[in-house]
């Protein structure tokens, strides 16, 4: 590898040490067989000996005039509403036009630690409100990560704990519903490592196009098929998705009751899970509704609440049925009357049928009241659109945190102080509670083709910690190799993105 020594520094001296003899970081030797016209990438752990004017495995890397060197510029985020000095400028004096830092360093295209001993290969110093602060920019190389996926669908995508193949090979598994979404897990280390070859590289592969926000078709054993990608509507079965419910049949029972009220006799809202029906509800008895007798097929729970009314399917609220009048089982001939108004709707209103009881108690279907039909435009309404989030949870192990300090569980000590602010390409990540360093961040939050990839196989994916520059030094992190913001603009091959604006400014103190 390169020299990785600092340009120059800021000024605060190195933490000293009780060591006798202080390693440094240098090229790595050659092996004894390679051919003289190569160079070996130590980026990663696969050692790629590369010949001049070509790539790695990685596609990242490569031999550029025998020299190792990250093909893509490390990119540079702009805040939003400011004016960046060009760096092309021939009398630029290397200051910034305000004192506060007008860019972020991200991880995108930074390059790695690896053999992990090694300092991150940024590790920038600039200024936030009159404080002196510091990001440790780097590529982290996970192999314990996954992506977790949330899919706004009422439709049935198969049962917990299936399988979930891609291209014929097993990349993660169905997990729980949540409330008009369901979830899945793909990726992880199991699947990385613990199977095929083959395996584990498509499982990385599609890890990799999902982190990108590009679609990826799946499919469930004992399911569907979809097509998900990142901030887009699914699609099951060839069928995009539109909606996402605006509630379990109770809740929409209780949201819409007072708008139904003196329109209808009853109304029973379909769902796989809990199918409401109003005059039994709480909600029609506070408004003193007649009982309607009707007779709904499957468990009943609390009043006007009813689970397995049918099996779970792509039909009517996430069921398998086509025709909604097949869960009622029949009517109580002493309470129900000729004429009695019924609704049979959707959690979505995408299915809605009006009926009415003819003189046998049969209900027949009849035009929908304007008023009736106006509330059921309302429940679509009132449903968000449905999309596909892609949540990227990874493991921040060893090699991230030994190029941030010498003694890694000070870093993670200062992560749960709130001292160090922890981003992903400069988006905000959620770090999980207890030990470790685990992350998860929304990928669209992300810049575009955050991630990338080893054959090892591993996920490469863009990491940050920002703190006061003070709180560094006492972290013991690697001060010698701390470099201006100034330096990095005007020496470092570069690119600049514009800044996500839903994103937290990464220089803000957390407290």
């Amino acid at each position: 590898m390169v020299d990785e020594s600092s340009s120059e520094q800021t000024g605060t001296s190195a933490q000293p040490t009780d060591l006798a003899v202080v390693p440094t970081v240098v090229k790595a030797r050659a092996p004894d067989k390679m051919a003289g016209d190569k160079i070996q990438c130590d980026a990663c752990p696969v050692l790629c000996q590369i010949s001049e004017g070509r790539l790695g495995a990685c596609d990242r890397w490569g031999n550029v005039g025998g020299v190792l060197q990250r093909m893509d510029p490390v990119v540079i985020m702009k805040r939003p509403g400011v004016e960046l000095v060009p760096a092309s400028t021939a009398d630029w004096d290397g200051r910034w036009v305000r004192e506060d830092a007008p860019v972020f360093v991200s991880g995108v295209a930074s390059g790695t630690t690896y053999p992990d001993y090694k300092p991150a290969p940024f590790i920038v110093a600039s200024r936030q409100r009159g404080v002196d602060m510091v990001t440790v920019v780097t590529e982290g190389i996970f192999s314990y990560c996954s992506f977790k996926v949330k899919i706004d669908t009422d439709r049935y995508l198969g049962p917990e704990q299936a399988t979930v193949r891609h291209q014929g090979e097993a990349v993660g598994h169905v997990t729980t519903i949540e409330y008009g979404s369901q979830f899945l897990s793909l990726g992880g280390v199991h699947h990385l490592t613990g199977g095929s070859k083959r395996e584990g590289r498509i499982t990385c592969e599609l890890m990799e196009k999902l982190g990108n926000q590009q679609a990826v078709d799946l499919e469930i054993e004992g399911g569907a098929k979809l097509t998900v990608q990142a901030g887009k509507p699914p699609v099951v079965n060839g069928v995009e998705e539109q909606r996402m419910r605006v509630g379990c049949g109770s809740a929409t029972i209780g949201i819409f009751a007072k708008q139904w009220f003196g329109h209808v006799d009853e109304v029973v809202v379909v769902d796989d899970h809990i199918t409401g029906v109003l005059s039994e509800h709480q909600a029609g008895r506070c408004l003193d509704m007649l009982p309607s007798g009707i007779r709904l097929r499957g468990r009943k729970s609390t009043p006007g609440r009813y689970f397995q009314v049918a099996n779970p399917g792509t039909g009517w609220g996430g069921t398998d049925i086509v025709d909604p009048l097949s869960i009622i089982e029949g009517w109580d001939p002493k309470v129900a009357r000729p004429g009695l108004r019924l609704l049979m709707v959707s959690t979505t209103g995408e299915h809605a049928q009006w009926f009415e009881l003819d003189q046998s108690l049969v209900p027949r279907p009849a035009p929908m009241p304007a008023v009736i039909d106006k509330v059921v435009q309302r429940i679509g309404e009132n449903c968000e659109p449905a999309l596909a989030t892609v949540l990227f949870l990874g493991g921040a192990g060893g090699s991230l945190r030994a190029g941030v300090t010498e003694n890694p569980i000070l870093l993670t000590r200062s992560i749960k102080d709130l001292l160090t602010r922890v981003t992903c390409g400069g988006a905000p990540a959620y770090i999980w509670p207890g030990g470790g360093i685990t992350v998860m961040v929304d990928v669209t939050r992300m810049p575009a083709n955050s991630f990338g990839s080893v054959p090892t196989p591993a996920i490469v994916a863009p990491i940050e910690f920002t703190l006061k520059l003070a709180d560094y030094q006492r972290l013991g992190g690697h001060m010698d190799r701390v470099r201006r913001l100034e330096d990095v603009w005007s020496s470092d091959p570069h690119q600049i993105a514009e800044w996500i604006s839903d994103n937290p400014w990464p220089l803000e103190s957390l407290r």
